[in-house]
């Protein structure tokens, strides 16, 4: 590249840079015109981002950029001069400006793309906004597409003054500086570290503490042992002994005068250290933080542009945009709020003429809004739609054989849209080309859960589908209460606590092998933290009147979990589990307290379907009592993997009726998880499951030393020879289609593996 072509590259990014300062004031403006057309601020703020464009085009030499922002400046000016702005004018002044931000990014990087590639495109789009302009309405061309980095949003944009060569920041003397990413999160880590190694200070301090008390008993005691000697001694003997004694006490004395003179400075410096060092972590944190708005880039126009390629009026309206989220938890929000967004146009939002005859108003609104909450980040998603039709779900669950109808019927609503969350189910047998109502809905809850967040789906009659997303403000440091458990430190996310309590013994009652204890009137069912683990149970937490409960989970999904003390509450700096570890079973990452203790971190999700799975296999009482029984002639243990509920439990009770001992797993690393913890007999396993499926689970077993003879059975809805191949290639030893299961199937082919349930 020569000095030419390197000076043009240069300017074509300051051009850039100036095209995404204000092509979000434009999306933002037009937008905004397309509700209120006569809207003199947007007007305003549109023509003043338009001739920036076309200012900043001319500095760099970019003649396209110049005609096109030009054109677009002629067509608002006319607007402002009283022209109304069809639909069709918003559609021209899009495409004119999407085409701005592809000049300003062109494809390839190619400095000359707007005078040679591209030159066709340009013309088209000033003939057609010149055309308009003079007030004819010619058919609508389709969009260009804006090149990454999309057109952003910004929430209810006022008048913009232009903005210089570079981005505008919201103080226009910060000074924008770009840095790797990789040496952030070393920063953030860092001055974590330095934030815990600050606390142990204070110990110190506090021993030194401790000596200067001892100094003093020590002072004390030469005083009376002077006095004692002066009292016993004759005079002879008194000078010498009083005078050796006047010296060791003058040491001492200058001895604390000195100690406590360098406490004090240490304290001082404890508490000067101790403020940097938070000051430190709280500066680097806030430098991952970025306000959500950062991650909406585009989803208006794509709400809109979606809408009207569907034949469907539609807007979308942001509040809390400016909330701060780490960045990390931004990024992975972005693919799963976009598909959310676009099953509420496309699903939702019902065509013009039905909300017509319901009395609504022609154009579909999605609202998207974010907020702190208790230190959590919460995002909600809803449409003034139709919903989902729970008739029509049901018949949806029933058709593809995830439930009976007698099933079916009695499930409530709550349990209809978990149906919505399963890997690749759909309402519909052919899925559109823009959305399928729960098709992806599995990845947005897996990104969820990923990050140790929650989500749920409500939806009231005749109103659109809500969707809540809770979510940590950040994956760098984590406000947790810390518990002792089998005599180690553990921490539950705070966020996902409900309640911390303290439940007497007697308030405990027993009903059908399984504890629970009333609070606010609900029974709330009592499962061991340490059972949980596969910890030994303390002696001293089984002494005690007065059991500490941690309460966890949400809807229906409510436990509590005995634990063995309360340590408080902790605000722990997460450190991931090393890879070489896997997913370990109920712990999402590790961490240390402020005087260096290490501490599990709980994953509550994980720790939720373990107490689930020990409740579903009636365990709650007998884990004990099974090292202490005989072993008498055991029945055989039955391992179901799946992650559809109704068909784990379909499969449970149907072989624990025949006598079989069944735990089941949720999916297949959960299934991985338990096999190497406890015997088994027998495996079956779905295919299609969340974080590790059937196949991989079938190729892990049979490369394990231990559990390589172990029998496995798949049993998958896909019932294709290819299929059916690979389960087998794996290491399956029989493969059977759910397309043409029934009970006897299952039970012959179980039979035909391990044979009868007790031997």
């Amino acid at each position: 590249m020569n000095s030419e072509q390197l000076r043009d590259a240069s300017l074509l990014e300051l051009f850039a840079l100036e095209a995404d300062s204000q092509v979000e004031i434009l999306n933002a403006g037009l937008l905004a015109l397309e509700r209120n057309p006569g809207a003199p601020e947007q007007l305003e703020a549109c023509m003043r981002a338009a001739h920036s464009l076309k200012g900043a085009a001319r500095i760099v030499g970019l003649d396209g950029g110049v005609r096109v922002a030009h054109a677009m400046e002629d067509c608002l000016v006319a607007a402002q001069g009283g022209m109304p702005l069809s639909p069709a004018h918003i559609d021209a002044l899009l495409q004119g400006t999407d085409l701005l931000l592809r000049i300003g990014h062109p494809p390839g990087g190619d400095p000359g793309w707007a005078d040679h590639a591209g030159r066709a495109q340009i013309d088209a789009v000033i003939q057609r906004l010149g055309s308009l302009d003079g007030g004819a309405a010619p058919p609508e061309a389709p969009i260009v597409p804006a090149p990454e980095p999309a057109p952003a949003l910004a929430p209810d944009a006022g008048p913009a003054a232009p903005a210089p060569l570079a981005r505008q920041a919201e103080d226009p003397h910060e000074r924008m500086l770009r840095v790797n990413a990789d040496a952030l999160d070393q920063l953030l880590a860092l001055s974590g570290e330095a934030m815990v190694e600050s606390h142990w200070l204070r110990p110190f301090g506090k021993s030194l503490q401790k000596a200067r008390r001892k100094q003093a008993r020590a002072l004390r005691a030469t005083d009376t042992l002077q006095q004692t000697l002066h009292d016993a001694l004759d005079g002879n003997g008194v000078g010498a002994a009083q005078a050796a004694l006047a010296e060791l006490r003058q040491l001492l004395d200058d001895g604390q005068q000195q100690l406590a003179a360098r406490l004090e400075e240490f304290d001082q410096y404890d508490h000067r250290a101790t403020r940097l060092a938070r000051q430190l972590y709280d500066s680097a944190l806030a430098s991952r933080m970025r306000p959500l708005s950062d991650g909406l880039t585009g989803y208006a126009r794509m709400v809109r542009d979606l809408g009207r390629a569907l034949g469907k009026p539609v807007h979308l309206e942001l509040a809390g945009a400016g909330t701060q989220v780490d960045r990390d938890i931004l990024e992975a929000l972005d693919a799963p709020l976009a598909h959310l967004l676009r099953n509420a146009v496309d699903h939702g939002i019902e065509p013009p003429e039905v909300r017509l005859a319901q009395g609504k108003p022609v154009e579909g609104c999605v609202t998207l809004q974010a907020r702190h909450n208790a230190g959590r980040l919460l995002i909600e998603i809803f449409d003034d739609g139709a919903g989902v039709d729970l008739e029509a779900l049901r018949r949806a669950i029933v058709r593809r054989r995830l439930a009976s109808e007698d099933t079916a019927a009695r499930m409530s609503q709550a349990e209809l849209l978990d149906f919505l969350l399963l890997p690749g189910f759909s309402m519909r047998d052919t899925v559109s080309e823009v959305s399928g109502r729960g098709v992806g809905l599995d990845a947005v809850q897996e990104m969820v859960r990923r990050v140790r967040g929650s989500l749920r789906l409500t939806q009231q009659p005749g109103q659109g589908l809500h969707f809540w997303l809770e979510l940590p403000l950040t994956l760098s440091v984590v406000r947790t209460l810390l518990v002792e458990v089998a005599g180690e430190a553990y921490a539950f996310p705070l966020g996902r606590v409900l309640r911390a309590t303290s439940v007497a013994r007697s308030q405990i009652e027993q009903t059908e092998g399984h504890q629970h204890f009333r609070q606010d009137g609900r029974a709330i069912g009592l499962v061991s933290a340490a059972q949980v683990l596969q910890r030994p149970e303390t002696d001293a937490a089984s002494e005690r009147d007065q059991v500490p409960v941690v309460v966890i989970g949400e809807a229906e999904r409510i436990y509590g979990l005995a634990v063995d003390r309360m340590l408080g509450e902790r605000l722990l700096v997460v450190q991931p589990l090393p890879a070489a570890l896997g997913k370990v079973r109920d712990i999402a990452a590790g961490s240390l307290t402020d005087d260096g203790t290490p501490v599990l971190i709980f994953d509550v999700e994980d720790v939720i379907r373990s107490v689930e799975k020990l409740v579903s296999e009636g365990r709650i009482e007998g884990v004990r009592q099974v090292a202490a029984a005989s072993v008498q002639a055991r029945a055989r243990r039955v391992l179901v993997v799946d992650d559809s509920l109704t068909v784990r439990e379909l499969q449970r009770k149907l072989l624990a009726g025949r006598g079989y001992d069944v735990a089941v797993a949720v999916d297949g690393m959960d299934g991985w998880n338990v096999l190497r913890a406890e015997p088994f007999d027998l495996v079956i396993t779905d295919i299609d499951m969340p974080r590790m499926d059937g196949i991989e689970l079938v190729r892990r077993i049979r490369q394990d030393a231990a559990l390589r003879q172990l029998p496995v059975m798949v049993v998958s809805y896909k019932d294709r020879e290819q299929d059916r191949q690979r389960g087998l290639e794996a290491g399956a030893d029989y493969y059977l289609a759910k397309g043409s299961f029934h009970d006897a199937a299952l039970l012959d082919a179980v039979q035909d593996l391990i044979g009868e349930a007790r031997p």
